[in-house]
């Protein structure tokens, strides 16, 4: 059964029909893949009539690039992609993360591990029961996933998908046993309670997306759609990666980095004298049947 549902933010008593957000980490600095999924799901929300959000996933700090973070925030800035509420950022929200874990525990559905990585390794790397040799006092907490843990969901561009999660994930990590909070509980809580109804991101997470569904339903929150937009990458076809330093780009010319994410979002190109009047034009041009499907990216683009 699922757990008691998570207490909401009071704004989304009357929440819009779409409501999308931006969520990157401060690993680095913004690149061309980020600003295309940055576009992207404005270019979406507005397209909608909907409101569009941003929100700092600040949950790694080993990973974390000091001031990563504010020259994320300056760039969405320099290019007039504005959050329509305040910010947030992961970092601040432990005690909802808490609360829903506090919930997943007390109803059986989450469970400690005191597995190692090494013992997990030798158990071919999928967590479907205990192997620890021995309890450890910072144990990890994971989700028990059902046999046969089958999610099918319709992505917005790459068609229908299936997982079983089960074979696939196994009973995946929602606090780390260092103590820091996993991605797929705190984008789940958090998109949840912020009332998100719409989430577009890169192809890199739609593989993670079935967990989330899967602890979407543990929790009895509601499943946003979800749109992941074909990947950015290198010469060699690799994806472009904040952590790596891959391709930053230029506050100071805004201007470029709009036209490319534009241009590999499959949009027609125009011209424009300033940032304003870009982002006016592009509301009234964009075309959400011209977004580079699987089948029909680019050289650069790709869904994977």
């Amino acid at each position: 059964m699922p757990s008691a549902p998570l207490p909401l933010d009071r704004d989304n008593l009357s929440r819009p029909r779409y409501r999308g957000r931006f969520a990157p980490s401060p690993t680095g600095d913004l690149h061309a893949g980020s600003m295309v999924a940055a576009l992207g799901s404005w270019l979406l929300a507005r397209h909608a009539g909907g409101e569009w959000r941003v929100r700092i996933e600040d949950l790694d700090p080993p990973r974390e690039v000091p001031g990563a973070a504010q020259r994320q925030l300056a760039m969405l800035a320099a290019c007039r992609l504005h959050s329509d509420v305040p910010v947030t950022s992961q970092s601040a929200r432990s005690e909802l993360y808490a609360q829903a874990l506090d919930r997943l525990l007390a109803s059986g559905l989450a469970f400690e591990c005191h597995c190692s990585r090494s013992a997990l390794a030798a158990a071919g790397g999928v967590h479907r029961r205990c192997v620890a040799a021995r309890r450890r006092p910072d144990p990890a907490v994971r989700l028990k996933v059902p046999d046969s843990a089958v999610v099918e969901f319709d992505d917005g561009l790459c068609g229908a998908q299936r997982q079983d999660v089960a074979i696939a994930v196994g009973d995946f990590v929602l606090r780390r046993a260092d103590g820091f909070w996993a991605y797929q509980l705190a984008v789940v809580v958090d998109d949840a309670a912020q009332g998100i109804t719409d989430v577009v991101r890169g192809a890199d997470l739609l593989e993670s997306t079935p967990r989330q569904i899967l602890l979407q339903r543990a929790l009895g929150v509601p499943t946003p759609r979800y749109m992941h937009l074909p990947l950015v990458t290198d010469g060699a076809g690799r994806k472009l990666s904040k952590s790596e330093g891959a391709g930053a780009v230029d506050p100071t010319r805004p201007l470029d980095a709009l036209g490319a994410a534009w241009r590999r979002l499959g949009q027609r190109p125009f011209a424009a004298d300033d940032t304003a009047c870009w982002l006016a034009e592009a509301r009234l041009r964009f075309d959400p049947a011209r977004l580079p499907r699987d089948n029909q990216a680019s050289t650069d683009t790709k869904c994977s």
